[in-house]
C-alpha cells in the first residue's frame, strides 16, 4: 500500500534543497509549512507555494512544541510528513573549538531533530500513518579533519534516524534518514566550467525525497545516499 499524505512541515527552511522540497510537495497536492529561525527569507517561497510560514528555533522544545500548535490550524491539521534540514555547522582543529559553539552545533544538528520527530511522531502516532524525513550529509558516515562538531551532530542525527525507524515502522509511520554525499548546486555555487553534474541539483534531491514518500510499505527503505556520479566514495 502506498500511503496518501496531506500535509507537510519542513523545520530548518530556507534557499537550496528546503525551497525544491516545499516546491515538490506543494506541486503534488500538499499543504506546504515551513519554520526557521529567520522567517524574512521565506517570504518568496511561501508565497509561491502557499505554505504558512513560523519562526523556530528547533533547540527549544517550548518553540517546537509552539510551532506545532500554530501551524496545525493553519494547514488544517497536523502533519503527516516532518522534515528536519536544519544543520549546526562548524569547523576549525579540536585545539581551537570553543566549547559553547560546539555545544550548539550538536543542538542544531541533532537535538533540535529529536525534539521535532518527538512531536511529529505524538502527532502520528494515533493514526498509525505519517513520514518523518531527516537530512544527512557526508558526515553522517564520515568524520573529516577539523570537522568534530558537524561528524557528531550528525551522527547522532543518524542514529536517532535508525532508532526511530525501528520503533515506528511497525506502528505505521516511516522514517527515512538522507545522506547528501556531496556539495549542493546554487545560485552561490554553480558548477564547475566542464565539470557537469557535478554538483546535486536540489530539484533532483527532492524528487529523491518524493520517492522514498510514494514507497509502497512493503518495501520501505530507512536510509538513502546521495551523490554526484563524479563523486568520490
Amino acid at each position: 500500500m502506498v500511503p496518501t499524505y496531506r500535509r507537510a512541515f519542513i523545520v530548518g527552511a530556507g534557499e537550496g534543497l528546503s525551497a525544491s522540497l516545499a516546491r515538490r510537495l506543494a506541486r503534488e497536492g500538499l499543504r506546504i509549512g515551513l519554520a526557521s529561525r529567520s522567517i524574512g527569507k521565506l517570504g518568496t517561497l511561501a508565497a509561491e507555494t502557499g505554505a504558512a510560514i513560523h519562526s523556530c528555533d528547533a533547540v527549544h522544545p517550548g518553540e517546537v512544541e509552539a510551532l506545532f500548535a500554530r501551524m496545525e490550524p493553519a494547514l488544517g491539521g497536523p502533519p503527516d510528513v516532518v522534515v528536519y534540514n536544519a544543520s549546526g555547522r562548524l569547523r576549525g582543529p579540536i585545539a581551537d573549538l570553543d566549547p559553547d559553539a560546539v555545544r550548539h552545533s550538536l543542538m542544531v544538528s541533532a537535538y533540535g531533530g529529536f525534539l521535532v520527530a518527538q512531536a511529529a511522531a505524538r502527532r502520528m502516532l494515533p493514526a498509525r500513518h505519517g513520514a518523518i524525513l531527516l537530512t544527512g550529509a557526508s558526515a553522517s558516515v564520515k568524520g573529516y579533519a577539523e570537522s568534530a562538531a558537524f561528524a557528531m551532530g550528525k551522527f547522532a542525527l543518524r542514529g536517532l534516524s535508525q532508532s526511530l525507524a525501528r520503533e515506528l515502522h511497525p506502528k505505521g509511520i516511516h522514517v527515512a534518514h538522507f545522506v547528501i554525499d556531496g556539495g549542493i548546486r546554487s545560485i552561490s555555487r554553480p558548477e564547475p566550467a566542464g565539470a557537469p553534474d557535478s554538483l546535486l541539483d536540489p530539484d533532483a534531491i527532492a524528487s529523491a525525497y518524493w520517492d522514498v514518500l510514494r514507497q509502497d510499505r512493503s518495501a520501505w527503505t530507512s536510509e538513502i545516499e546521495l551523490r554526484p556520479w563524479v563523486e568520490r566514495f
